[in-house]
C-alpha cells in the first residue's frame, strides 16, 4: 500500500471514531453551534434602596444589552433601606437563590456575613473574570475589605474618605436668608431649625429617620453597635460609646430637638426620608459626602441641595467598605456573576444605564459624558453610589469637567481611622452578639432620633446592652484589637 494510500485510510479511519464519538456525545456540529447561541442565563441582583416603579422597565433594557456582551439577563430586586439587612440575612439562612447582593459595613454587614458563609471568595474568579476591575479599582479598596487575606466582595470605586455634612434644602436657605457657614455642631443647628419650625408648619426642619446614626468622634469596631475607640486615642482602648461624654450630649440635644418638634414624631418607624425628599418638605439632615455632592443631590431631588462640613474626611473600614456587590454562596452561575460586576464596573454604557436610567426617557445627553434628568426621572431615581464604578457615571450639567481627577485627589489625601484595617472575628461571641442587636432593635433608634428621654432610657439601654454579653464581646474585640496592633506595627 503506497504512503498516500496508507496515510488516507489512517485519516478516514480517525474520522470515523471522531465521528462515532461525538455522535455517542450528542455533539454534532450543528448542536455545538446551538450551544454557543443558547439562552442567556438569568442573574438575580438584590439591592438597596426605596424600591422604582421602572426598575423592571430599565432591566429589560439592561438586559438586552448584557445578554449580547456576556450571555446574561438581569433581574434586580430592590429592597428598602430599613429592611434590607434583616431580608437578606432571612434570605441568606434559608439557601434562596441570589446570585449578586449588594453588602456593606453598615447594611447586610459586609464582614459578618463573610464570615458566616453568605459569599463567595471571589480571589480566584476576580483573575479570571474580573480582571478590569483589578486595573480600575484604587488598590486601597480591594486591599482595605480583605477579611483574613481573602476578597469576599467588590467595592464600588467611590470616595475612599468619609466626610460627614450638613445637608440643607437651598430653598429655604435663600427664604429665609439663613447663614449656613457657621453649622458644624449638632447644636449649632438649633437656630436654623428654629426658624423653619415657626415658619414651614408642613416642613420637617430636622429630616431624621430609623437609621439615624449621630456623629461622635469615634471608630465603631462594628458600625451601629456601641463598641468603639476615640478618632485621637493612643491607647486603642474599646469603649461602650453610649458611655461617653461625647453621645449623651448629642443623644440629649436630639431630645431636646424631639419635644420642639424639629424632628418627625414618627422617626424611630419610618423606614427612609425618600418620600419627605421627594416632595422637597425638609430642611436639613446629615449626609455623608463626596467631591461635588450637592450637584449629585440637587439632580436627583430636582431642587437645589448645599452642605456644610459636619466633621473631617477620614479613610474608615466602613467607608473602604461602604458599598460592596457580592457573589452569594448560593449562586448557581458564579462566573457569569463576575463577569457582569467586572462589564458593570467597566462598561460606561452599562454603568450608566443602571444608574441613571433609559436615555431619552429617564434622562437625555447634554454633551458626550454630560446628562441632565427628565421627568420620568422620578420613577427610576437610583442611589448611585451602591451600583459599582461611581467614576463611570455621567457628569451632571453642573459639575466640572475635572470631577473625577477631584475625587482622585480627595482619596489621596484621606487620613486613616484608628481602626482601618481591623476586622474583628465575632465567631467566639456569636450568642452575645444575636442578644445585643435584640437589644438594639429595641432601643437604638428611638434613642438616636431623640424619640426617647436619654435619662432615662440610656441607663435601661446599658442595663440591657449588659445583660446581653456586651462586656464581654467588648473584651474579645479588645483582644483580637491588641493581638492585631502587635502584628502590624
Amino acid at each position: 500500500m503506497g504512503r498516500k494510500t496508507k496515510s488516507f485510510t489512517m485519516a478516514l479511519s480517525l474520522l470515523l471514531v471522531m465521528s462515532i464519538v461525538l455522535s455517542a456525545c450528542g455533539g454534532g456540529k450543528n448542536e455545538g453551534s446551538e450551544g454557543t447561541a443558547e439562552k442567556p442565563v438569568e442573574l438575580i441582583w438584590y439591592t438597596i434602596g426605596t424600591p422604582q416603579k421602572d426598575v423592571d422597565k430599565v432591566m429589560a433594557e439592561v438586559s438586552k444589552y448584557t445578554a449580547e456582551k456576556i450571555g446574561v439577563t438581569i433581574k434586580m430586586n430592590m429592597i428598602d433601606w430599613g429592611d434590607y439587612s434583616q431580608k437578606l440575612q432571612v434570605m441568606t439562612a434559608s439557601g434562596e437563590a441570589v446570585d449578586i447582593m449588594f453588602t456593606s459595613s453598615w447594611a447586610f454587614d459586609y464582614v459578618q456575613s463573610a464570615r458566616k458563609g453568605a459569599f463567595m471568595q471571589v480571589d480566584d474568579l476576580l483573575k479570571e473574570h474580573g480582571q478590569g476591575i483589578i486595573d480600575t479599582l484604587d488598590p486601597a479598596f480591594l486591599e482595605g475589605s480583605k477579611i483574613d487575606g481573602h476578597n469576599y466582595g467588590i467595592p464600588a470605586n467611590k470616595e475612599l474618605p468619609a466626610q460627614e455634612v450638613w445637608r440643607f434644602n437651598k430653598q429655604f436657605v435663600d427664604k429665609y436668608k439663613l447663614d449656613t457657614s457657621k453649622v458644624y455642631t449638632l447644636e449649632s443647628l438649633e437656630p436654623l431649625l428654629k426658624t423653619i419650625k415657626e415658619n414651614e408648619p408642613d416642613v420637617y426642619p430636622f429630616a431624621v429617620d430609623k437609621n439615624q446614626m449621630p456623629y461622635v468622634p469615634y471608630d465603631y469596631v462594628i458600625e451601629k453597635l456601641p463598641m468603639a475607640v476615640s478618632l485621637d486615642t493612643t491607647d486603642y482602648k474599646i469603649v461602650n460609646v453610649l458611655d461617653t461624654p461625647e453621645m449623651k450630649q448629642i443623644l440629649n440635644t436630639m431630645h431636646k430637638y424631639y419635644k420642639a418638634g424639629y424632628i418627625p414624631t414618627e422617626a424611630a418607624t419610618m423606614d427612609s426620608m425618600t418620600d419627605v425628599q421627594t416632595t422637597g418638605k425638609w430642611f436639613a439632615d446629615r449626609a455623608t459626602s463626596q467631591p461635588f455632592a450637592d450637584n449629585l443631590w440637587s439632580a436627583s431631588y430636582g431642587y437645589p441641595v448645599v452642605s456644610t462640613p459636619a466633621s473631617d474626611a477620614l479613610i474608615y473600614n466602613w467607608s473602604v467598605m461602604g458599598s460592596m456587590q457580592a457573589i452569594s454562596a448560593n449562586s448557581k452561575y458564579p462566573e457569569k456573576a463576575m463577569e457582569f460586576l467586572n462589564l458593570l464596573n467597566t462598561d460606561p454604557v452599562l454603568r450608566n444605564m443602571v444608574d441613571s436610567g433609559i436615555e431619552d426617557v429617564h434622562y437625555k445627553k447634554a454633551g458626550d459624558n454630560v446628562m441632565e434628568n427628565l421627568d420620568e426621572s422620578k420613577n427610576y431615581d437610583m442611589p448611585t453610589f451602591s451600583l459599582g464604578n461611581v467614576m463611570l457615571t455621567y457628569l451632571n450639567t453642573t459639575d466640572p469637567t475635572n470631577k473625577w481627577e477631584e475625587f482622585k485627589k480627595f482619596n489621596d489625601a484621606g487620613v486613616e481611622a484608628p481602626l482601618l484595617g481591623f476586622n474583628f472575628d465575632t465567631s467566639k461571641v456569636t450568642t452575645e452578639i444575636a442578644s445585643v442587636n435584640n437589644v438594639k432593635e429595641e432601643y437604638w433608634a428611638a434613642l438616636m432620633t431623640g424619640t426617647v428621654d436619654p435619662e432615662t432610657y440610656l441607663a435601661r439601654a446599658n442595663e440591657k446592652f449588659k445583660a446581653a454579653g456586651l462586656d464581654k464581646i467588648m473584651a474579645e474585640a479588645q483582644r483580637q484589637l491588641d493581638e492585631w496592633r502587635a502584628a502590624n506595627k
